[in-house]
């Protein structure tokens, strides 16, 4: 069997040094991380899971995490509200993209209704509920890579009714 073994150089007709195998050639491409998740709403309050995990354990979130290959971000965003809070979610539309590159992510944040009223903690929460926006935990609140006014545009954004109005 042939050992691999890599080298950081830059490909012909790149502009940026990557890892090619020695042997092969092969360009070991490294890319940003999608991450995919939901701002959910039912009957006026928003739905947020108390992680049970790092980083930020104990800290309050929307259900996110990563998109997973061969998954379409609305499956994969639907998929995280399952496993973070046994929620059925019906996609809305795509609410906000932010670029993190300091991290390395793109995060797409989808605008979603329960399709049941039925949440509970999934193995990566410690709890889950729905708060009315003068509840929301803003200090105990967890948005990776986002400061504190994208956070509230991000929840105001999710609570509007019609693209551009104010009302709940």
């Amino acid at each position: 069997m042939t050992e691999t073994s890599f080298t950081l150089r830059t490909p012909h007709g790149d502009d940026v040094a990557r890892k090619i195998c020695d042997n092969c050639g092969f360009v070991a491409y490294e890319n940003p991380k999608i991450v995919v998740g939901s701002v959910v709403r039912h009957e006026g309050r928003i739905l947020l899971c108390r992680r049970a995990i790092a980083p930020r354990q104990g800290y309050w979130t929307i259900p996110a995490g990563y998109l997973e290959l061969n998954e379409t971000p609305e499956d994969g965003a639907r998929r995280e509200a399952r496993e973070e809070a046994t929620a059925q979610l019906v996609i809305e539309r795509l609410l906000a993209v932010y670029s993190v590159p300091r991290i390395s992510q793109v995060q797409l944040i989808f605008r979603a209704r329960l399709a049941e009223p039925t949440i509970a903690a999934g193995v990566e929460s410690q709890a889950v509920d729905l708060f009315a926006w003068e509840d929301i935990p803003w200090d105990a609140l967890y948005a990776s890579g986002l400061d504190r006014g994208e956070q509230i545009f991000l929840f105001q954004s999710g609570f509007r009714l019609a693209s551009f109005g104010l009302t709940r």
